[in-house]
């Protein structure tokens, strides 16, 4: 079903893979984020559950098969509606054996009905978000990641982007539907988007109570503390100081547990690397929307408002930042941490690689000369603290930087790379 206006994204090989070895292949992701356009891709049949017009939907609520008939890869969207699918789907990859049977997309996880059974074995998960500045065309890809693993690596690339590019990039976000109509007023689906999520009250039906007003307390306030690491109860402390709202820890718990299901917010788990000293490393996991247009629309902010407010800059440029590098390293079969102690030392993000190479990261918004020196200085510090008699000395140390215009190599081996010339 592939068409000449798809634009490939990072999770199509991963995509592809799993289909070979997998009877079944469940793409996971929030709204938007192009799971659907994705899969048809690969599909040479579809159905799409939430689709109003079809009258066969009601027929496969009381018997789920229906939905399996037609050529394989069979496209089965949104399935979470009629949960029951998926243990058709399961049994007929049992029965069958064969692989590249079926694609399952899902927006959230049944919040009623959940599947018999796992799937373990039977299906490979898939996780989707929106899209990368590399795959938006956002960054020309000058400056690779998994080169940065090699070395005596080159690193050379011109950003064309400045502070207000990169705010404007934050307020529009990776949403497939904006990156390609280009609106007028970037923050107009990521706004609508929230009222959605908001007024959805059918996301929410497992809470005996359930508040729009607290909802958008919470929100504001994940965006004020996005992409730092906060406990449950600095979020309460927070909304009650800066809105007066009343709400207590069981109700933040449980609506971030339900964002969580709609797949809007991320976490980036603490690394605990072997250390040279006995320093307590904080776990405490960094939050963050997989979006950082999110962030901004639930600041009610804009792309200006950006530009005059550094402080809450930083903080959604790293969001951005985040997104952009757990994209790349899951797409090089490695994950995103990032590394905290209990005497301040920090590293924003760490790109660990599954056969044990790994690489620090410091985001800065900005590029003058202090602010390269200092995210520099902490770097070296934190890497003479890993004890590499046990594990690896890091393969690189970089500065992923919002508006610096060359990517290039420090004389004390410090890359600096503009986000705009970043890929895989």
């Amino acid at each position: 079903m592939t068409t000449n206006d798809y634009i490939p994204r990072l999770i199509d090989k991963e995509l592809r893979e799993k289909l070979d070895n997998f009877g079944a292949v469940n793409v996971v992701g929030c709204k938007w984020c192009g799971k659907t356009r994705t899969a048809k891709e690969f599909a040479k049949s579809f159905i799409e559950l939430q689709d109003p017009n079809d009258k066969s939907i009601p027929l496969i609520e009381s018997e789920p098969n229906l939905a399996l008939k037609g050529p394989r890869p069979r496209l089965i969207d949104e399935w979470q509606d009629i949960p029951e699918i998926w243990d058709a789907v399961r049994y007929d990859v049992d029965r069958t054996g064969e692989v590249a049977q079926y694609i399952l997309t899902g927006s959230s996880t049944p919040r009623k009905r959940k599947p018999k059974h796992s799937g373990a074995g039977r299906f490979a998960d898939v996780k989707m978000r929106p899209m990368t500045l590399f795959e938006s065309g956002d960054s020309n890809g000058s400056v690779s990641l998994k080169s940065l693993f090699a070395p005596q690596v080159k690193v050379e690339g011109e950003s064309p982007h400045r502070l207000g590019d990169i705010a404007h990039l934050c307020a529009r976000g990776g949403w497939p539907i904006s990156v390609a109509r280009k609106p007028s007023n970037p923050l107009l689906l990521p706004k609508e988007y929230l009222k959605t999520v908001i007024n959805r009250e059918e996301s929410f039906s497992s809470l005996e109570y359930y508040s729009p007003g607290r909802m958008k307390a919470l929100l504001r306030s994940l965006a004020r503390k996005t992409a730092t690491p906060v406990r449950i109860a600095t979020t309460v402390t927070d909304i009650i100081e800066n809105t007066g709202t009343k709400i207590t820890d069981v109700t933040v718990s449980n609506y971030i547990s339900i964002l969580e299901q709609l797949y809007l917010l991320e976490d980036v788990e603490s690394w605990t690397p072997k250390l040279r000293s006995k320093t307590d490393i904080r776990t405490t996991k960094k939050r963050f929307f997989v979006d950082p247009s999110l962030a901004v629309a639930s600041l009610y902010a804009s792309e200006n408002d950006l530009l005059s407010d550094a402080g809450t800059f930083g903080q959604i440029f790293e969001s951005l930042a985040l997104r952009d590098l757990r994209v790349y390293s899951e797409s090089l079969g490695g994950e995103l941490f990032y590394y905290r102690d209990k005497n301040g030392l920090e590293c924003d993000a760490i790109v660990h690689l599954f056969d044990g190479s790994w690489g620090a990261v410091e985001i800065k918004l900005g590029s003058a000369e202090e602010t390269i020196e200092s995210a520099s200085a902490s770097l070296r510090a934190f890497s003479a603290q890993i004890d590499t008699s046990v594990m690896k000395s890091p393969a690189f140390l970089m500065i992923l930087s919002g508006d610096a215009r060359y990517a290039y190599e420090r004389k004390d081996g410090v890359f600096v790379v503009p986000i705009g010339c970043l890929k895989p």
